[in-house]
């Protein structure tokens, strides 16, 4: 992606309080425990985003090879997506694969 800028940063959950640590593969955009991501980004990893809702896992989509958590950002309702990461919470995402929108 031509705009992506890489912001590989540890954080504390703002939705489950979780230390989520860095990915130190890719930039890591969203909490491996619950799922919950911050909508900080017009333009990945530049954190130029002032909406700063929590953006909540509604779904998931097949993406290439891997797959894209779909979220619904819960103070503005604009759709964003993520690709998930390795180390994802496989029964968050088993469940986001099996709910209606």
């Amino acid at each position: 992606m031509k705009n992506f800028t890489v912001k590989d940063e540890a954080f504390i959950c703002e939705n489950c309080g979780k230390k989520v640590e860095k990915l130190n593969y890719t930039s890591r955009d969203h909490c491996n425990n619950c799922l919950y991501s911050k909508h900080v980004d017009i333009m990945p990893g530049d954190r130029n985003n002032n909406c700063k809702g929590l953006l909540k896992p509604i779904g998931i989509e097949k993406f290439k090879n891997t797959y894209k958590i779909i979220y619904r950002c819960e103070k503005c309702n604009q759709i964003h997506k993520n690709i998930m990461a390795n180390d994802d919470n496989m029964n968050t995402i088993i469940y986001l694969s099996n709910v209606e929108n």
